[in-house]
């Protein structure tokens, strides 16, 4: 499917990025944003749909990998990645499950299979013109979470930066300690559970591991204000790292 544009822009020849022309203020450069709908074929066979939205002179891309019995519709998660694209980040939103897996309980919290797929949308991100020059961050809600931290773990070329929110880095546990990337752990303050098993998870880790707890929060981020808080928290760590990798 071809992008759906308010203006068409000239790349540059020697990059694959996107980038503005000279000259162009920040609202013309919002009538450059790009998005589309897109289908990513998984090793398994199966095809999984997804929302990439690209900003133009994007540093990085944040693909997301949602919480159990969530999909790329996620109102929280979309939130976080209209704040990433804001940020200039790109981002792509996916269904880890088709839908008749997504029904099935035991598809939901099988993280080997929903890290591979993560990975499947990594390698298809590689593959396409506009994202493949661009580094790559995961950002996991929940049980994505730990399939995030596993396809970190199994894949370290192909992600530079992990952020968890309210997530289950527990599920990872045997592969935390193969985590090269760094890795910011946001949870919410009244989620009490969650952080023994974030603190836990974070002694495991061995590459930079920073556990930010947000004050007011509950699991899903529901109260006043603490979704933008950790979107906040998640904004930076992506922008900062993303500034530190070379492409």
């Amino acid at each position: 499917m071809m992008f759906t544009l308010a203006r068409i822009w000239q790349q540059k020849s020697n990059s694959k990025k996107a980038v503005a022309p000279p000259g162009v203020n920040a609202m013309e450069k919002m009538t450059l944003f790009q998005h589309r709908d897109v289908t990513i074929p998984c090793h398994d066979g199966q095809i999984i749909r997804g929302r990439l939205d690209l900003p133009p002179d994007a540093v990085g891309l944040v693909i997301f990998a949602h919480g159990s019995g969530s999909s790329r519709h996620s109102p929280r998660n979309q939130f976080v990645a209209r704040e990433l694209q804001a940020a200039g980040i790109a981002t792509l939103l996916i269904d880890l499950l088709t839908d008749e897996e997504s029904e099935n309980r035991r598809y939901v919290f099988d993280i080997d299979l929903l890290s591979k797929r993560l990975a499947s949308a990594a390698q298809w991100a590689a593959d396409q013109e506009e994202t493949a020059e661009l580094p790559v961050g995961y950002f996991g809600a929940s049980t994505g979470a730990g399939a995030a931290l596993v396809a970190a773990a199994d894949n370290p070329r192909s992600v530079s930066v992990v952020v968890s929110r309210g997530g289950r880095p527990d599920l990872a546990e045997n592969h935390l300690p193969k985590v090269k990337c760094p890795t910011l752990l946001i949870v919410g303050e009244l989620d009490s559970e969650v952080i023994v098993l974030n603190r836990q998870a974070q002694s495991k880790m061995k590459s930079e591991c920073w556990l930010e707890i947000v004050p007011g929060a509950t699991h899903l981020f529901e109260e006043p204000g603490t979704l933008e808080k950790a979107a906040e928290l998640a904004k930076d760590w992506f922008v900062s790292h993303f500034g530190n990798i070379e492409v």
